[in-house]
């Protein structure tokens, strides 16, 4: 597991299209990632491939918190739990160390980034809150289902 570099983008763009129902975002904005963000994201590697990709983000308006934007893992390294072994190394570098609390967003029928995110508060023993923060209508113009925002915290460090 390591920070992210420019050069990461394409691979990151290219596993991020693999992992439905994740929304693919632009190539200039997964470069954006690898580099202005790249002490809040984490990519896996496994024999030279991109394996795993967590991007995220101290939001300005939260600053106690880590906004973790897309977990993605390829086919092949799913059920090995990568996707939280990623989160919790992110957490330790020393741009996140001072995060009290985790954020998300989930749409209500991803049961696998549910799976791994109350998990991770049960590891963790931390408390899980939900509230839906982008709804269908308001926000999506019914095109898109609504987001929910799954806070975890405090964390114990």
């Amino acid at each position: 597991m390591r920070r992210p570099l420019a050069t990461d983008g394409p691979a990151v763009t290219r596993l991020v299209g693999a992992c439905p129902p994740l929304d693919p975002n632009s190539a200039y904005c997964n470069l954006l990632q690898c580099t202005h963000f790249a002490d809040t994201c984490v990519i896996a590697e496994q024999k030279g491939d991109t394996a795993g990709w967590v991007s995220g983000y101290r939001p300005p308006s939260d600053p106690h918190a880590l906004f973790i934007w897309q977990v993605a893992v390829s086919p092949a390294a799913r059920g090995m739990g990568l996707a939280g072994r990623m989160i919790e190394a992110l957490l330790e570098r020393p741009a996140v160390r001072s995060a009290t609390h985790l954020l998300t967003t989930v749409t209500g029928d991803n049961g696998s980034s549910w799976a791994l995110f109350e998990g991770l508060a049960a590891r963790w023993g931390a408390p899980l809150h939900r509230r839906p923060l982008f709804e269908r209508d308001t926000h999506f113009a019914g095109a898109h289902p609504t987001e929910w925002e799954a806070r975890i915290g405090p964390l114990a460090r």
